[in-house]
């Protein structure tokens, strides 16, 4: 039987879901007939690079993503656009039955309802020249159609989704769009074109603001040439692209007006090298960069920063694990606003892991949303006062060691305890109020009370047995010991457990906090025993001049 053969570079789908370009169309060596040798988009289909017993016949992008299949009428090779185009819109109608009988897909063919008048609803989707968005995603476009014919059909068309096609060449993308004179948006993903040629129709997208190009090999190179074409192109996305580099761009004035870019899933690893290829991108606001094996994020040092106006940043999935990645970040990115982290080392598998959303906030001050969740102030006051603790705590040395070490130390110091209208020196006063989580010393908070609005003073009461349901004045001439201490409101019950601890002069193992009872006073003098150590003292009610009640067991050491 006589096989209609394609041309080579023709796309191709088989009836098992597989998507493939014909590479080579003609005998094998060995065998008897013709064969089409087939790069598949999905390499697991492949056998082999397009050799056969030690000959090319053809060569694959992608490396053993080959292999040889007979001409077959089972083989599609597409449709005009104006024919998927019926196919996907256009419904025959069904006569003059008012009522119908339709299956609800939801309900897996158990739910059955009556509809009325749907020739009614089946005339308005026939009527091509009312559509605005159309997807013929999988719906095998391969050619355009006679000149002409698609303005006069769809003329109104602002968003085009021509995923998954069987389309081979810009230059018949071109010749499609150019008819679409509104056409604004344009998906060609997961296809495989071959570049241009130079004598493309100049209305093909002089309209186009987004393009994607997901999945479709494009290198850097190919897309900085078609978007030449392109003058108002503003969003493009290029992710699943297999990108290593971005180098040999074809300089153009359109890439200057891109605002948001997408390299998703790609292998873009060298951070420098993304920043000096995106020279170009002067309006770049958003870039995604998830998944792309990034391990670190070097030094400004003396360099220009391209990416100084980025606002919307996503980084998630990389392997970032350094707490100094965030520094440097924020050198790069100055006006970031927000970012994405999420599974990297640095925010997943270690004891930093633990507070890296704290110290990611308090690290980038101009950050407002982080891992899609939106920083309020409160939030981000409490992210800095944690990072001064925590460096005060664990960076041994004078401040400058400190501020080598975390250079948003000074930053962070001045903005909670200091008057930021000059630069003023900081001393071992409010060391001491960062490690204690915050009391300043009198002159430092005479100079800016904006320390204490975050500090609430309660009054702790130790008694000598555990006492009763009420706080009565018995048991308050029974105590052993007040006093009082100045807290965040923020702290977890388990870490004032220590904290009381240490006031009291009990010992400062860590064990010892299961041997300490904590109970609020109510404002009817009854007493609540609190026990959850997650719980922040603020959850539990407790505020300035609270006062709180405890019971230490001492243990005996053997």
């Amino acid at each position: 039987m006589q096989h209609v053969l394609p041309a080579t570079g023709s796309r191709i789908y088989l009836p098992s879901g597989h998507f493939g370009t014909v590479k080579y169309v003609g005998p094998v060596d060995g065998t008897t007939g013709l064969w089409l040798g087939v790069e598949w988009d999905d390499s697991n289909r492949g056998k082999h690079d397009g050799i056969k017993d030690g000959k090319q016949y053809f060569d694959c992008r992608v490396p053993n993503s080959g292999s040889f299949i007979r001409p077959s009428s089972s083989i599609c090779y597409g449709y005009a656009f104006l024919q998927a185009l019926k196919n996907k819109y256009v419904e025959a109608v069904h006569g003059t039955a008012s009522q119908e009988k339709v299956i609800l897909g939801s309900s897996n063919g158990a739910i059955e309802v009556e509809a009325v008048d749907l020739d009614k609803i089946r005339g308005k989707f026939s009527n091509l020249e009312r559509l605005r968005e159309v997807s013929l995603d999988n719906e095998m476009v391969s050619t355009t159609n006679n000149p002409g014919e698609i303005l006069l059909a769809c003329p109104n068309i602002r968003g085009l989704d021509l995923s998954s096609t069987l389309l081979s060449r810009w230059d018949v993308v071109a010749m499609i769009t150019a008819e679409l004179h509104q056409l604004q948006r344009l998906a060609l993903n997961r296809n495989r074109l071959t570049p241009p040629s130079s004598h493309l129709p100049a209305s093909a997208w002089l309209r186009l603001s987004e393009l994607q190009l997901n999945g479709t090999w494009t290198s850097w190179e190919e897309f900085t040439g078609i978007v030449i074409f392109m003058p108002q192109l503003r969003i493009a996305e290029l992710g699943y692209n297999g990108l290593t580099s971005l180098s040999h761009a074809k300089i153009s004035t359109v890439l200057t007006r891109i605002e948001i870019l997408n390299f998703d899933s790609n292998k873009l690893e060298d951070w420098q090298h993304i920043s000096e290829a995106l020279k170009p991108c002067a309006s770049l606001q958003r870039l995604i960069l998830s998944s792309n094996g990034i391990e670190r994020i070097p030094p400004l040092e003396s360099r220009p920063s391209h990416l100084h106006g980025l606002k919307v940043l996503s980084l998630s999935s990389n392997k970032l694990h350094d707490s100094r990645d965030i520094d440097q970040l924020y050198e790069w990115c100055p006006h970031l606003e927000t970012l994405s982290l999420a599974k990297n080392p640095l925010t997943e598998a270690n004891n930093l892991s633990r507070s890296a959303r704290q110290q990611i906030i308090a690290k980038i001050p101009s950050l407002r949303v982080l891992d899609a969740t939106a920083i309020s102030a409160k939030e981000r006051s409490d992210s800095e006062l944690f990072y001064l603790s925590f460096v005060a705590k664990t960076v041994p040395g004078h401040d400058e060691a400190k501020m080598k070490e975390h250079p948003q130390w000074k930053m962070l110091c001045m903005s909670q305890c200091l008057d930021c209208t000059e630069s003023l020196p900081y001393s071992s006063n409010l060391l001491l109020c960062i490690t204690e989580h915050g009391r300043p010393a009198e002159s430092t908070a005479d100079r800016d009370g904006r320390l204490i609005r975050y500090l609430i003073e309660v009054k702790v009461h130790q008694c000598s047995e555990p006492p009763g349901g009420h706080f009565t004045p018995e048991m308050e001439g029974g105590l052993i010991a007040s006093t009082s201490l100045r807290v965040l409101s923020t702290m977890k019950l388990g870490l004032f457990r220590l904290r009381v601890i240490k006031a009291m002069g009990t010992g400062k193992n860590p064990r010892n906090r299961d041997n300490i009872n904590v109970w609020l006073r109510m404002s009817d003098d009854t007493l609540a025993l609190l026990q959850n150590d997650d719980q922040e003292l603020g959850w539990w009610g407790i505020e300035n001049d609270s006062h709180i009640v405890v019971h230490i067991t001492q243990q005996t050491e053997s």
